[in-house]
């Protein structure tokens, strides 16, 4: 990495990743020198180098500001205060310099706060600057002259006056109300904003510990750095016990779950939007061990969260000029959304949350303790976002089979305009990423329609459950095309996919295909490069197979294959497969795990060679069983 040397391993206390909370505080400090060269001479604004934000590059400014205060406030409250780097100085003088004349085309000046529509992201980086001026309130709110504090609480209260998007940007004037009520600025505008918020959590909170992010089915890692992270932090730093209650057990339950979706070599699984906070994916884990809130013992908080650093570490993040790039492990364009900007990857800051929990803390005096993903192979259904999760002891890898989470926006109807490879695809890992717009889709099941391949957008699942060593998930969705017709009446697919092992049964019906339609289904993206094994093994109705090429590649690989099965398609017909992912050295062939016993148009039995099981699934209605 290029951030300024870590201490020495600590290889006693820590035998897996060898950091300890010192090396925390050393990324910490490395990451906020680099950002700050690229400071205003006030330090209003961090103008980072590369591609704008549509925010626009005054925004991006702010961004760098915010962000960045979040770690030096994460490493400074952690410290009791101790400042040796002087970073709270700094953004005193910023902070005044920005809300002197907020809306001014001058070289501090910090954008004013605006619908989100209009001008928004300043809200959500209203929520970065008051979380840290509550963190670190004796040390910097406290020490700043009245009107200063009078400024920042106008431009603070934007956010509050202003109508957020709709979804996780709610809590951000929660918190900015949160830090105004703390400094006993509250009054009956900050009262309406907190409890607009939590009504809205609530609607959002599906079970199982699993916020939908808005009105929705996405369900993805702003679970953890932004539904779990903002509330729960708020009622730990009230000592509100009432609500710390209740988002703490909300907490520990969505940390059943989310502790086992971190690999082996650290990495968090590649899913969702906003990949580029990369080990804020860190956030809530370091959060439960922070507040108690946790199924998770101290050193595997600490294995999951020096993991996730040192992964992507260790893997270029960090340029040569210590900044954190744009991307996944270092630049990458496909992992990022419109609103990224240079700044945007400091919302990994919020992973430091960890420090607060200070030196002698269990977080950091536990020995680790092996992650989940290292213990056991695991297959853990999840009903309620519609989720199957799926982890090998022997490579490390888990795998997440996606049948409930989409990007569909509730107001919206079903587009193939509106597909996103970061959701739509059947399955994603901690080893590989999706493939990009316009080339072949991973993990995909298509219907083709006059040379037209169907999108998978809006997800209805249809039910999960496991039993002793296997799980499933199931769910539909009408196939949408860009070119032509944008759907065909009475198309649709059901889609189930069984666990166990390293083995995962796909199992589609198709109903409604019009005659000459074709369906082709593709595996998992994997470089020439890597040590992994991608494959498809056809157990009923595929009658080709072959290799697809995806030239741009995936975060992982500069380019990628993928195995793929086709058969021609009409009317009702159910198509079986294999498919496996794997990084074991000589692993067993597919061909030779599993044999379909029978099919009709809405049932199919498979046999398992290891233990002479049998899966049947059935459509209608809809039933799993194996035994």
């Amino acid at each position: 990495m290029s951030i300024p040397a870590l201490p020495e391993e600590n290889r006693e206390l820590s035998p897996h990743t060898g950091y300890t909370r010192e090396h925390w505080e050393a990324a910490a400090d490395g990451l906020l020198s680099a950002a700050w060269k690229w400071a205003t001479p006030r330090g209003a604004l961090l103008d980072l180098p590369g591609r704008p934000s549509v925010s626009g590059v005054r925004s991006d400014g702010l961004e760098g500001y915010a962000r960045t205060l979040l770690a030096a406030a994460f490493r400074v409250a952690g410290a009791e205060g101790k400042d040796p780097h002087g970073w709270l100085d700094r953004y005193a003088e910023g902070l005044a310099a920005g809300t002197r004349t907020p809306g001014r085309d001058d070289a501090e000046s910090w954008p004013v706060i605006l619908d989100h529509h209009v001008q928004g992201q300043p809200m959500v980086e209203s929520a970065s600057v008051a979380l840290g001026l509550r963190l670190t309130r004796p040390w910097l709110w406290d020490r700043l002259d009245s009107d200063v504090q009078d400024r920042t609480e106008q431009w603070l209260r934007g956010a509050i006056r202003h109508v957020p998007a709709p979804n996780n940007w709610y809590l951000f004037p929660y918190t900015v109300a949160g830090f105004l009520e703390s400094v006993g600025r509250g009054d009956a505008e900050t009262a309406r904003a907190r409890e607009r918020a939590l009504g809205l959590l609530e609607t959002w909170h599906r079970g199982q510990g699993w916020y939908a992010d808005g009105d929705g089915r996405a369900f993805d890692h702003y679970n953890g750095w932004a539904l779990h992270l903002y509330p729960t932090l708020d009622a730990q730093l009230a000592r509100d016990t009432g609500q710390l209650e209740r988002h703490g057990a909300r907490l520990h339950e969505h940390l059943e779950s989310f502790g086992l979706l971190f690999g082996a070599d650290g990495a968090p699984i590649h899913f969702g939007r906003s990949l580029t906070y990369r080990f804020a994916a860190g956030a809530s884990v370091a959060l439960g061990a922070l507040t108690g809130h946790t199924p998770l013992t101290p050193g595997t908080s600490r294995r999951i969260l020096s993991g996730s650093l040192r992964y992507f570490l260790d893997r270029g993040s960090v340029g040569a000029d210590g900044l954190l790039s744009l991307g996944w492990h270092g630049p990458h364009d496909a992992t990022l959304q419109p609103y990224s900007g240079p700044a945007s990857p400091y919302w990994a800051s919020k992973a430091f949350v960890g420090l607060l929990a200070p030196a002698g803390h269990p977080l950091w005096t536990a020995t680790e303790e092996p992650a989940p993903s290292e213990l056991r192979d695991t297959v853990l259904a999840l009903p309620a976002p519609g989720l199957l999760v799926q982890s090998t002891r022997a490579d490390g890898i888990v795998r997440l089979h996606n049948h409930g989470s989409d990007h569909a926006r509730p107001h919206e109807a079903e587009s193939a305009a509106h597909e996103d490879p970061l959701y739509a695809r059947q399955a994603y890992s901690t080893r590989t990423g999706p493939t990009t717009r316009g080339n072949t889709p991973d993990n995909h099941v298509a219907v083709e329609v006059a040379g037209a391949r169907s999108a998978r957008c809006r997800i209805h699942p249809l039910g999960a459950g496991q039993g002793d060593g296997w799980g499933w998930a199931a769910s539909r969705h009408t196939p949408a095309f860009v070119s032509g017709p944008p759907m065909v009446p009475g198309l649709r697919v059901e889609s189930v996919t069984v666990a166990k092992g390293r083995y995962e049964l796909r199992v589609h019906r198709v109903v409604g295909a019009p005659r000459g339609a074709r369906v082709t289904h593709t595996g998992w993206a994997t470089g020439p490069e890597e040590l992994l094994l991608s494959a498809l093994h056809p157990l009923h109705g595929w009658s080709g197979q072959d290799e697809q090429r995806a030239p741009q590649g995936t975060a992982f690989t500069r380019w990628a294959r993928m195995p793929r099965l086709t058969a021609e398609a009409e009317g009702t017909a159910v198509y079986a497969a294999l498919a496996t992912l794997c990084a074991e050295p000589e692993p067993a062939p597919l061909a030779d795990a599993a044999t379909v016993e029978s099919v009709t148009e809405d049932a199919v039995e498979v046999r398992w060679a290891e233990d002479d099981s049998v899966t049947r699934i059935a459509f209608e209605p809809l039933r799993v069983e194996h035994g």
